[in-house]
């Protein structure tokens, strides 16, 4: 399994390549974002652990880049706590998973490894659900052919959605794929995200595509229904 290390902290960077060749793995290491798109761009691998703030280019702007670039080999996305980026973001523009810092050397190891033998299939360039279509490189939503506009979390939500059509996802399963592993709220906050979308997708447009399924979640319909409803 051959590995890049996008990490510009010497320190963890040299600690993670260590613990994955002493799993028998094969790493590169790059400590900036300018030259590890580059390794990116110019060698196969099978997962990329991707740091998001780094000197010359950050990670965002590189798995964008890569995306972009129609290379879709698996990401796995560090991100800081308390950073000032979202970690939905990182599933807007194309990652396949991510840890938050600190995190054990023990699931990182397991989360390359599942990335690994998922692979890497093509992945279409647009989400296109009825007449929603959702653009991950551009994060671009447009329904009718109108832009609709939607905060990170919002489009974290419809993404999932319509990467599922027609499926009924509880709120465990959405809040398992869009929220951070670390939220210890209410699940409600699903129901509250879903009504945001509801009010820009449906309401705004006089139909109904976002059904509520009840006592076992929600579900996007590929063909939309006149007039609106919140139920």
């Amino acid at each position: 399994m051959r590995v890049l290390v996008v990490e510009d902290e010497p320190t963890l960077a040299e600690s993670i390549r260590r613990g994955l060749v002493g799993e028998g793995m094969v790493v590169e290491v790059a400590h900036d974002g300018v030259t590890g798109q580059w390794y990116a761009t110019e060698n196969p691998y099978d997962a990329i652990v991707l740091d998001i703030m780094l000197p010359g280019r950050n990670g965002y702007e590189v798995l964008a880049r890569l995306r972009e670039l129609k290379i879709w080999t698996p990401v796995l996305m560090l991100t800081a706590k308390d950073g000032e980026y979202d970690q939905t973001d990182a599933f807007d523009l194309g990652a396949d998973d991510y840890l938050t810092k600190p995190f054990h050397f023990i699931v990182l190891v397991a989360r390359l490894r599942a990335l690994a033998r998922r692979g890497a299939p093509e992945r279409p360039v647009t989400l296109v659900v009825g007449d929603i279509v959702l653009d991950p490189v551009l994060r671009h939503v447009t329904c009718r052919g109108e832009t609709v506009s939607l905060t990170a979390k919002q489009y974290a939500l419809l993404s999932y959605l319509m990467r599922h059509p027609d499926q009924v996802l509880s709120k465990a399963e959405i809040l398992d794929n869009v929220w951070d592993p670390a939220f210890d709220g209410s699940e409600n906050i699903v129901e509250v995200y879903v009504g945001y979308l509801r009010k820009k997708l449906d309401t705004a447009f006089g139909r109904t595509s976002i059904e509520t399924v009840r006592g076992m979640g929600y579900r996007l319909r590929s063909r939309a229904t006149p007039g609106s409803s919140l139920t």
